[in-house]
């Protein structure tokens, strides 16, 4: 009788995304909890938005190496630049590698599209969640963690006028804020929301707290 080798399960992929203002830490945070996934023997992913590919890299310098002097996009081509990134993202590192297990973590996603651009600037909630739809293909994640801290605490950790975005006034950032708070509040189930003010490990940990049990045996 002919032996069939033991079919080895594929782990499910799961995706988390950073969220949060400026100088909240995500970069740190993606960094860290990027490492304790692979001690825990799976694979990490991790990306940024908007880049993470030749094309994504290519759009985000469009935006953001953009000089004081040179007006902003309107926030309709803001809209459609952030989306065309993700969606390449998507397609071409998201889904391949939720689809052979690896833990997916992304700083930012299309939750920063809603607080920014519909908080923020204050587009039609209609038509960015449209934008999004066709960006992800109603690609949610399992987690959503925001970092947060006032605009105040975020730009005193650091120079601002880098970007654009960073050049926008304090009121601009509160409403990105409040629309972060208000999306965490919606969906509880989905997001943790941390004071990114605490030190960097106990962050970690607590994000990491959250994480851990999606990962699976």
């Amino acid at each position: 009788m002919e032996r069939v080798a033991p079919v080895t399960a594929i782990r499910r992929g799961v995706l988390a995304t950073l969220e949060g203002g400026e100088g909240a830490g995500k970069s740190t945070q993606l960094t860290a909890l990027a490492r304790l996934v692979v001690e825990a023997g799976r694979e990490a992913v991790t990306c940024r938005e908007p880049g993470g590919t030749a094309l994504g890299e290519r759009l985000r310098a469009a935006l953001f190496a953009a000089t004081a002097a040179e007006p902003p996009p309107t926030p309709e081509a803001e809209l459609l630049v952030f989306t065309a990134a993700r969606a390449q993202l998507v397609a071409e590192v998201i889904r391949p590698a939720l689809a052979r297990g690896a833990v997916v973590l992304c700083d930012r996603f299309a939750d920063s599209t809603v607080a920014y651009q519909q908080h923020g600037r204050g587009l039609d909630a209609a038509v960015v969640a449209a934008a999004n739809r066709a960006a992800t293909g109603g690609l949610t994640p399992n987690l959503t963690v925001l970092l947060d801290l006032t605009p105040e605490q975020g730009f005193a950790r650091g120079e601002r006028g880098l970007d654009y975005l960073e050049r926008e006034d304090v009121e601009f950032h509160r409403r990105v804020r409040r629309g972060f708070l208000e999306l965490a509040a919606a969906e509880p189930a989905r997001w943790l929301v941390l004071d990114a003010t605490h030190p960097e490990q106990q962050v970690t940990w607590a994000a990491w707290q959250r994480l851990l049990p999606l990962l699976g045996g």
